[in-house]
């Protein structure tokens, strides 16, 4: 047993037991529940959650008791972006023990479809995956004391590691599916390095751009955002090299018409090939765009802003109808690459996240200034929400990301 973890970790005797977990009923209708949970079974382990991010697509559920289409029919507990504590074990578990410290892919594929099999799990037709509503009966979500979940898809921490890091691994995880999909080439001999755009610095841009930075070191990264605040913040933290302001467009009585939006989506395009790069040479036309945030402006932009031959990653999930400039994509051969969730990601996360914390400096992507905003325990989840849903808090700080710690009724438990 880890030393770190041995006064997180109670005698636990193989029976069901009694948790509390923060359910959803309605739109902003949170309640503190109590639920019965059974020992983990054979090849499962149970999990005190002792860290949960935020995401948007739990605040679209929060807010609305829906995502998209997708409409809530039972009460649902949110939260997948977690890490915790092990403190009970399936009889055939072999990997984990009591005490380790690990985070979780909440994502259960059914492991035996055509595209599980050709290892493409992450959108497998019968994934179960945490908070969401999907599939029914609905997989709860990780805001509740205890889980239980296989082992396959439990991942231990080092002990150095901070389980608020290890609640961002599913987020970053998202950004190296990403990064895998481009199939950006290594450099070779005389090839200009690449320049990457990226659409959007909430928390999933940013982590984009600091695992572009990251893996493809020769790249220049430009992040663009309407949020002056968080471009700055991505470059004094060392998530990108160059930063974009998009002006916000003045309202008017009506929506734009379709030729002024395009019209505009290429003058921003036009603005962001302009901006300087530190020998004072201009951008020009980006080879990658990773859009982060769905909304149809930063997607036309996207089209114009790339070179011809070049990809646009589809990864923020926005407005499902959009009006596209789609000939001047397929006249230029400009790809454009859907991304959903991620697969296999999280050893290599595990990696990038502790090599970060040794290396930390200059250069160094801060990724653990992404978490602006911690809340204690599931009494704070309601007020965890109405600050995830804001751009900053009452003193003007920047809202990124926000993280509920629990003790996962282990108690004297700490992050």
């Amino acid at each position: 047993m880890p030393a770190s973890a041995a006064d997180k970790t109670p005698d636990l005797a193989p029976s069901t037991q009694k948790i509390r977990a923060s359910v959803l009923h309605g739109a902003n209708d949170l309640r503190i529940e109590s639920r019965t949970l059974s020992p983990p079974g054979p090849t499962d382990v149970q999990v005190a959650i002792l860290a949960t991010g935020l995401c948007g697509s739990d605040l679209h559920y929060y807010r609305h008791y829906r995502n998209g289409d997708i409409l809530v029919q039972e009460p649902l507990s949110l939260g997948h972006e977690s890490a915790g504590v092990v403190v009970d074990v399936g009889s055939s578990v072999t990997r984990l023990n009591v005490g380790d410290k690990v985070a979780l892919e909440v994502g259960l594929p059914c492991e035996q479809c055509e595209r599980c099999n050709e290892g493409r799990y992450n959108i497998c037709k019968g994934m179960n995956f945490r908070s969401s509503a999907k599939a029914f009966p609905h997989a709860q979500g990780t805001l509740q004391d205890r889980v239980n979940h296989p082992e396959r898809w439990c991942y231990k921490l080092p002990d150095s590691m901070s389980l608020a890091l290890g609640a961002l691994l599913e987020p970053l995880s998202v950004a190296i599916h990403a990064l895998s999909r481009a199939s950006i080439p290594p450099p070779s001999r005389g090839a200009r390095p690449p320049t990457i755009l990226v659409f959007g610095a909430g928390a999933v841009g940013l982590l984009v751009a600091a695992y572009a930075r990251l893996s493809h070191p020769s790249a220049t990264i430009l992040i663009a955002d309407i949020d002056a605040g968080r471009v700055n913040f991505a470059l004094s933290h060392h998530f990108a090299h160059l930063g974009y302001t998009v002006p916000i467009p003045p309202k008017t009585p009506s929506p734009p018409s379709i030729e002024d939006s395009l019209s505009k989506a290429r003058e921003t395009a036009s603005s962001i090939a302009a901006v300087k790069r530190s020998t004072d040479e201009e951008v020009g036309e980006v080879d990658y765009v990773f859009e982060c945030t769905g909304v149809p402006s930063c997607l036309q932009t996207a089209i114009y802003a790339t070179r011809p031959g070049g990809r646009i990653m589809l990864i923020g999930m926005g407005s499902p109808i959009q009006t596209l400039p789609i000939s001047a994509a397929a006249l230029r051969e400009v790809d454009l690459v859907g991304v959903f969730r991620y697969r296999d990601t999280y050893p290599r996360g595990i990696e990038i996240l502790g090599k970060c914390m040794e290396e930390k400096g200059d250069g160094v992507p801060d990724f653990e200034a992404l978490v602006t905003h911690r809340y204690k325990g599931l009494e704070k989840v309601e007020d965890a929400f109405e600050m995830a849903g804001r751009t900053v808090d009452g003193q003007g700080g920047l809202v990124i990301k926000v993280l509920v710690e629990m003790d996962g009724g282990v108690e004297g438990a700490k992050l």
